[in-house]
């Protein structure tokens, strides 16, 4: 019976990865996580990632390892935290790898590694991240590669999803979805950018099919459902999903951009974390747009197309 171990697994992502994969049965499945999971206790150990000795432990018998442990948010702080995780969290996972032989890896990164780029990047873009989110990741990708080129006999995948939405998830799209729910929302910019966008549970169910997949040593996938909406089309299907009214005044991003600067400031001011700030304002009007042909030329069909799944996600969050 094959030993999956799943490092960061108490999450978004992590959980409806175990919810599969349980039901496949035939597998040993662990959990290590910092946090204790709400959904799965019964094989939840407590370890962190950035403690080698953890890892060390976890992977003592294990056959594959999926690394989900990551900082993400875009409000870290100190913004060590990110390099803490996610690059010294890689190091110490590949230690325990290359101590215990463990030949498999499927590496949960990020489209962050690209940077600022709208012309709809595929794995073959030279990564330039602009922020640490994307920096750390695109370290701990660059360190996995080099181990890689010591160990050509391990499997390694790479996946590199856009922003994930989903039942449960309190990222940008719910605050998103929650603004146009309580009638909050105000749109900034001509609404003509375009978001590539992933709903939960077609990345866990693509991570599994990977698992299953005899594939090269070292593939690196985008992952992106398909298609891809512009901001007045997004916020049109919510608005209509929910019975709102969306105004039809669109905001300059200049004074977006000021009300997004008063917010910093009053997040300063408090030491709160707010669900408005510049930098999310800013995000909200650039187009990130990602290629996904590598991944649909595997074969696989996600379960959910994206407008069902946003309306899975409406349904289930305000009813």
């Amino acid at each position: 019976m094959a030993r999956i171990v799943i490092v960061g697994g108490s999450g978004f992502i992590g959980t409806r990865l175990i919810n599969l994969l349980k039901a496949q049965g035939e597998t040993d499945l662990l959990n290590v996580d910092i946090a204790p999971s709400k959904v799965h206790p019964d094989i939840t150990k407590k370890g962190d990632v950035r403690r080698l000795f953890d890892m060390l432990e976890a992977l003592s018998h294990a056959d594959t390892v999926v690394l989900l442990a990551a900082q993400h948010r875009d409000d870290v702080r100190p913004a060590s935290r990110y390099y803490e995780t996610n690059v010294d969290g890689m190091s110490n996972v590949l230690k325990a790898m290359s101590e215990h032989g463990v030949r498999k890896m499927v590496f949960i990164s990020s489209v962050s590694v690209y940077g600022h780029n709208s012309d709809s990047p595929d794995e073959a873009a030279t990564p330039r991240p602009t922020n640490d989110y994307g920096r750390s990741k695109w370290q701990a990708e660059q360190m996995l590669h080099r181990w890689h080129e010591h160990h050509p006999e391990c499997r390694i995948t790479v996946v590199r999803p856009t922003v994930v939405f989903g039942e449960d998830n309190r990222g940008n799209v719910y605050n998103l979805l929650h603004q146009i729910q309580g009638g909050r929302f105000l749109m900034v910019g001509r609404g003509t950018n375009i978001k590539s966008m992933a709903y939960v549970g077609n990345v866990a169910a693509f991570v599994n099919y990977l698992m299953q997949e005899e594939t090269a040593a070292y593939q690196i996938y985008n992952y992106v459902d398909k298609p891809d909406y512009d901001m007045n089309h997004l916020v049109g299907l919510v608005g209509e999903t929910l019975h709102k009214h969306i105004p039809a005044t669109h905001f300059p991003l200049w004074l977006g951009l000021l009300g997004g600067y008063a917010f910093d400031a009053l997040s300063f001011i408090t030491r709160r974390q707010l669900t408005i700030s510049s930098q999310r304002i800013r995000k909200f009007c650039a187009t990130t747009q990602f290629s996904a042909h590598k991944a649909l030329a595997t074969g696989f069909q996600p379960p959910y197309p994206i407008e069902e799944a946003l309306k899975r996600t409406l349904r289930y969050e305000f009813g």
